[in-house]
């Protein structure tokens, strides 16, 4: 179990565990999560950690086959600018190796924004908390759960 399943048992959220080996040298981690688990790129999303303003960390998840547009992000969020934040402040901040970020179970709630095609999708899939490990739940729980908006963040 990680902090991601365990936060979904706690609130009794439905959901469903897809594990797959993990290829080392896989840099797209989200597209390999696709690929093995069987599913639609669209529907995989990825978590990407955001540093606005220079100061405070945010979350967003969209698809793993998308671009995050920074100015995007910035403005779903109210902030000025927005950056990707460096490795060891995302692993630090969330708990969770690169490649197996989950925006489930990190350390603290930070401002999370979800891409809105997930509006739209019965199911979407996230990373669990480690590499081979993706949960499928549905959008609007997950919303719920990590007190998200919908928006378009992507390029």
């Amino acid at each position: 179990m990680t902090p991601a399943i365990d936060l979904l048992v706690k609130h009794k959220i439905s959901h469903q565990i897809h594990e797959y080996k993990h290829d080392p040298s896989c840099q797209a981690y989200g597209l390999e999560a696709a690929e093995k688990i069987g599913v639609a790129a669209e529907l995989v999303f990825k978590t990407l950690v955001v540093k606005l303003d220079g100061k405070q960390l945010a979350v967003a998840i969209i698809p793993v086959d998308e671009k995050l547009s920074m100015k995007a992000i910035a403005k779903s969020t109210k902030a000025k600018k927005a950056v990707m934040a460096e490795a060891s402040e995302v692993q630090r901040s969330s708990g969770y190796v690169l490649g197996g970020v989950s925006p489930l179970g990190q350390k603290r709630l930070l401002t999370t924004v979800i891409h809105d095609s997930a509006v739209q999708l019965d199911k979407m899939y996230i990373s669990g908390g480690r590499r081979g490990l993706d949960i499928e739940l549905a959008p609007d729980a997950l919303k719920r759960l990590l007190k998200a908006q919908f928006a378009t963040i992507t390029a």
